[in-house]
């Protein structure tokens, strides 16, 4: 085990979901909470897969089905939802993937990293009491959200449309946390950056030679997997302002405390944020509860 991951504090009697949690950094998440004595939902597509890494975690565990393509299934979720609900960790995500469309319609890419998160978080956000942690990436820098073409419907770019869903992260992150605080409530919003870390995320890009090229990155670059799970659990369980963007200081970090990392001038576009959430509600029909 990391020198990280046994030295959390105690999350006894706190419960957290993470979402993607079967693989890569949901897993090495779910693992470190869960190791500091938290009741960690591993929330995952395929539940057999789910209760396959949920048996390789010491701790308290229990899985249940989210497909984050499929609206249906993530009101499906929260409905099942019943009590409180400590942290929310938006881990789950797609990353350049071949030109496809969720169950609902929308781009893969945006549809799943923003808008299954989006319908997520304001779903359970009336039983969540502590935080909401969404995984964003330093690959969010960029050109704006393209409010008129966002389901890249005139030209599919994988790259282009992964950029786009994790700065859409970003801006729901700040204007979740706008939102929060006018309505008085104590539950902040944060973001994380993993860095480059050795995960299976890499594995199903468009291009083909990528796959090979990012396998080798995997292998000669990347931190592993637990340690790029570390600026997500910081931000799930340390003491930040909200609105704070978590990473690694450095591009191998693997001593010290990740800490907050700059982001770029887009994802700090208020209106941009306000018009993304506005869309985001018009295309999931799920709105701000609180």
């Amino acid at each position: 085990m990391s020198r990280h991951l046994s030295s959390l504090p105690d999350q006894s009697g706190r419960t957290f979901v993470v979402t993607g949690a079967n693989s890569g950094l949901g897993l090495e998440t779910a693992r470190a909470l869960a190791g500091a004595g938290g009741h960690v939902v591993l929330a995952v597509r395929d539940t057999d897969r789910g209760a396959d890494a949920a048996a390789g975690i010491t701790g308290s565990t229990d899985v249940r089905e989210l497909d984050l393509a499929d609206l249906g299934s993530v009101h499906r979720f929260a409905e099942k939802w019943d009590g409180a609900l400590d942290v929310l960790v938006n881990n789950a995500g797609i990353m350049m993937v071949a030109e496809g469309r969720t169950v609902d319609g929308f781009e893969r890419q945006f549809g799943t990293n923003h808008l299954g998160h989006f319908a997520l978080t304001n779903l359970l956000l009336p039983q969540v009491t502590g935080r909401v942690v969404t995984v964003s990436s330093g690959l969010h820098r960029g050109r704006q959200v393209d409010f008129e073409d966002y389901n890249g419907e005139r030209r599919y770019q994988p790259h282009r449309a992964y950029q786009q869903s994790k700065l859409s992260n970003l801006l729901f992150t700040s204007e979740l946390q706008r939102r929060l605080d006018a309505a008085g409530s104590a539950v902040r919003a944060t973001a994380a950056h993993p860095g480059y870390s050795a995960t299976n995320l890499q594995s199903h890009h468009a291009v083909p030679l990528m796959n090979v090229l990012m396998s080798i990155g995997n292998k000669v670059i990347a931190t592993s997997a637990a340690e790029g799970a570390r600026p997500t659990i910081h931000a799930a369980i340390a003491d930040l302002p909200g609105n704070t963007f978590v990473g690694p200081t450095k591009l191998r970090q693997t001593r010290g405390a990740p800490g907050p990392v700059p982001r770029s001038v887009e994802a700090q576009d208020p209106e941009a944020a306000r018009r993304l959430w506005d869309l985001s509600e018009q295309l999931t029909g799920v709105r701000f509860p609180l």
